[in-house]
């Protein structure tokens, strides 16, 4: 009996393990089968005829390319702007200096107005004129310099490459486009085209949003500009154009024309020293004189050989009411992210000092890093006002190693501030405490008095804070009368007057506020 079911159980054990080869070998065969597969319809993909690209949206007249060149140079010498950054890199002899000069305005532009970037650039060379200099900064120091200039990140990544080419290059900045782009933190192709072409003198395109506007016009690009064939393209024919006696000025040039003439909206073609070249410009004639019943042989959009199958082409009809505003194609933004935040403008008054400010420094990566800002708090969720004023409560007690009454907590209003993938809503409030209420006990966190707020390491956001509780001051100096308030108001006006734009006028407003009434 323990003999036959011995039997059975290997007889059973040997059945399974038969089963499991074949299911491993079924598991192997259809591995291969799908590689195999796969293996075919790559091949038959890479035998797939590409589109030929067409010469309308390029130049393949050479004769074309050295009269664009010197139009758009003449051009570019009679009409650019006197920038501090361009005074330099002409003035300049010392290659080092003037690499390292550029490649600070450069970084400095990204994603910023020329008109904010002057001064900002004025006062970071006047403190820093080498990349010794920069190197031997703090990142406090370097935070407080870009502070108000968003995108913080680019400021650390400048004092970051400053180290890395003391420390690691023995103070020679890069000298080529590749080394640029190896060498340096947080420069990708187009600074390090744009530094390598300007300061270094070397041959090659700059491609930056500008230019893109301004080519996908010129060359009737209108597909969407974000594709990689589309991209390259555009470097392709930005190398193609770039004078090689002055790569630098003609890339500028075409920057220029894009920030000056070919603007995203309303472009003054009339004045536009490349139209004659211009596809999109021709297209927009052409159709008016159709719609006037005219007759025309100026070339058309469809001239494309291969329209339809073409990367290049627009997918979408032209739009007459656009004109050259049909160029560029992009594809829609992606929403930002919805956020709330609690913030508490904590103050103290000491004996015979001025009011202070309670600040915490935000950690070293991320939004806004090491940056300082008031106690703060993201909302998960929707909270009622007094569950607020004890969650911030909670945290600033935690801060100062006291126990603090939500009581004290007011209510101040709600400040909006759009970063470029955050819609940020700040929930104010404010806390006035007793000076025994107030030890701080780390490195991170720290008072400052009005004069110290005013040269430190904070983002606009934090000004428009500071705004909407001076904007609470103001409501009670209207109440109790206060002598001076008439004349504070007629300051305001002035400011606002002055300010270069809402975002300058919010931050001298916030901090004229701040600062000015005792």
């Amino acid at each position: 009996m323990a003999i036959t079911e011995g039997r059975l159980i290997m007889n059973g054990l040997r059945s399974a393990v038969s089963k499991g080869k074949r299911g491993r070998m079924g598991t192997v065969e259809t591995s291969a089968s799908t590689r195999k597969r796969s293996k075919q319809a790559v091949k038959e993909e890479d035998t797939t005829p590409p589109v030929p690209q067409s010469s309308f949206h390029t130049f393949s007249d050479p004769a074309d390319v050295v009269q664009l060149r010197s139009q758009l140079l003449s051009w570019y010498d009679k009409e650019k702007r006197e920038l501090p950054w361009r005074t330099l890199a002409l003035a300049e002899s010392d290659i080092n200096i003037r690499t390292y000069a550029v490649w600070v305005s450069e970084i400095m532009l990204q994603q910023t107005q020329v008109a904010t970037v002057k001064e900002y650039y004025k006062r970071w060379l006047k403190k820093w004129p080498t990349v010794q200099d920069l190197a031997a900064a703090t990142i406090e120091e370097v935070n407080q310099m870009w502070s108000g200039l968003g995108y913080y990140s680019r400021g650390r990544r400048l004092h970051e490459g400053a180290q890395k080419v003391v420390l690691e290059l023995k103070g020679r900045m890069p000298r080529t486009v590749d080394d640029l782009l190896k060498q340096l933190p947080g420069v990708g192709r187009y600074t390090a085209a744009a530094v390598g072409s300007i300061a270094l003198g070397q041959v090659t395109g700059a491609v930056d949003g500008n230019v893109i506007r301004v080519l996908c016009r010129v060359r009737a690009i209108g597909a969407d500009s974000t594709r990689p064939t589309v991209t390259e393209a555009l470097w392709n024919l930005s190398n193609l154009l770039v004078d090689p006696e002055r790569p630098g000025d003609f890339n500028q040039a075409l920057m220029e024309l894009g920030a000056q003439v070919c603007t995203p909206k309303g472009p003054l073609c009339i004045k536009c020293p490349v139209q004659s070249h211009c596809r999109s410009y021709h297209k927009e004639q052409n159709t008016a004189k159709l719609l006037d019943r005219k007759g025309s042989n100026l070339p058309d959009i469809e001239d494309c050989i291969n329209s339809g199958a073409c990367p290049l082409c627009p997918s979408e009809p032209w739009n007459n009411d656009l004109g050259v505003q049909n160029f560029p194609r992009k594809p829609a933004k992606k929403a930002p992210r919805v956020e709330r935040t609690l913030t508490c403008v904590v103050t103290r008054t000491r004996e015979e000092a001025n009011e202070e400010f309670l600040l915490l420094q935000r950690p070293n990566k991320g939004l806004l890093a090491g940056l300082w800002e008031f106690p703060s708090l993201l909302l998960q969720e929707e909270n009622s006002v007094e569950e607020q004023k004890k969650l911030l409560c909670n945290e600033i007690s935690t801060t100062l190693r006291t126990c603090l009454s939500e009581t004290l907590i007011r209510y101040v209003g709600e400040v909006v501030h759009i970063f470029s993938h955050i819609h940020q809503t700040y929930v104010v409030y404010s806390l006035c405490l007793k000076e025994q209420d107030t030890q701080t006990h780390t490195g991170k966190t720290q008072w400052l008095d009005r004069s110290a707020l005013q040269e430190a390491a904070v983002s606009t956001g934090l000004k428009k804070v500071c705004f909407i509780r001076c904007l609470n001051v103001c409501e009670f100096l209207i109440m109790f009368s206060r002598p001076s308030f008439m004349f504070t108001i007629l300051q305001i006006l002035k400011l606002f007057d002055s300010a270069d734009g809402l975002e300058d006028k919010n931050s001298k407003v916030s901090f004229y506020l701040v600062f000015q009434l005792d």
